[in-house]
């Protein structure tokens, strides 16, 4: 289900189908290092990772992390989204994209979508966002 457009992108909700591009993601080595291993060795964890953490968040709070794709192409490049964690009082704002697409403005881009979408639908007055001190990029 398409969630947001912006002028170079469609954000929408991550299927089972998208296992392929989810492993490339969370297989990366700056995903490993800044945001952690997820332990997933094929194509198949990978999908079930998407059912049991994204497509559970959107039935159980509204949002989640959405597939960040190119509008032109269809292209998926990265993830960005809310995230409502256990451990944290407030929603949380979350993005990652493959490496090849990284300085072309995307994360600025559908973070702002989807800080103007918590808003807007679910009137979120305060979204946090969490980073390791050495993410220079996302702290970028």
């Amino acid at each position: 289900m398409n969630v947001l457009e912006t002028e170079r992108l469609l954000l929408r909700w991550l299927t089972p189908d998208d296992a392929p591009f989810m492993f490339e993601l969370v297989t990366d080595p700056t995903w490993i290092e800044f945001i952690g291993d997820r332990g997933l060795k094929t194509h198949e964890e990978a999908r079930a990772y998407i059912t049991e953490k994204y497509v559970a968040s959107y039935l159980r709070h509204g949002f989640g992390l959405y597939a960040v794709t190119l509008k032109d192409s269809g292209t998926p490049v990265g993830i960005c989204g809310l995230i409502k964690r256990e451990s944290l009082p407030e929603v949380d704002i979350g993005f990652a994209f493959l490496p090849e697409y990284w300085g072309h403005g995307y994360g600025y881009e559908a973070a702002s979508a989807v800080l103007a979408y918590g808003k807007r639908e679910f009137a979120l007055k305060r979204v946090v966002a969490i980073t390791s001190p050495d993410n220079r990029q996302s702290i970028r």
